[in-house]
């Protein structure tokens, strides 16, 4: 897949992916305007042109951005050094919608019709955290 942030500055190439997530959490609320589309590329996505900007969101994360055209670019776990990427980045790519996380979240003056996976923020945190 190859995509490219709004101004072309930054190419973005991961992958062939068909799976697309949603997170209704806050922060991609805020961050995004809605939901994120979200597409688990992994650690195999390569950047090319100018370099994204970078902004640690939280211990785990980072979110990375075009710093002239401010196209959202990637969430980045830094435990497992997994790119997430939002799914307007690749707009010839066909993707199914087939999960949603942080249902909990979501506010109520949206709804999708598509039959998901769903998960709570804290079934999230329970699936995702390192066990000991």
């Amino acid at each position: 897949m190859k995509g490219t942030c709004l101004c072309g500055s930054i190419e973005v190439a991961a992958n062939d992916h068909k799976d697309v997530g949603l997170c209704h959490c806050s922060m991609c609320r805020r961050w995004s305007g809605g939901p994120m589309f979200a597409v688990h590329c992994g650690a195999g996505v390569v950047f090319s042109g100018n370099q994204p900007a970078v902004y640690r969101s939280s211990d785990w994360a980072e979110r990375g951005f075009c710093s002239t055209c401010g196209t959202h670019l990637f969430y980045h776990l830094l435990p497992n050094d997994e790119y997430i990427l939002p799914a307007g980045l690749f707009q010839d790519q066909d993707f199914s919608l087939t999960s949603e996380i942080f249902i909990d979240e979501k506010p109520a003056y949206y709804e999708f019709k598509n039959e998901t996976h769903k998960l709570t923020g804290q079934q999230v945190f329970e699936q995702f955290s390192p066990k000991n």
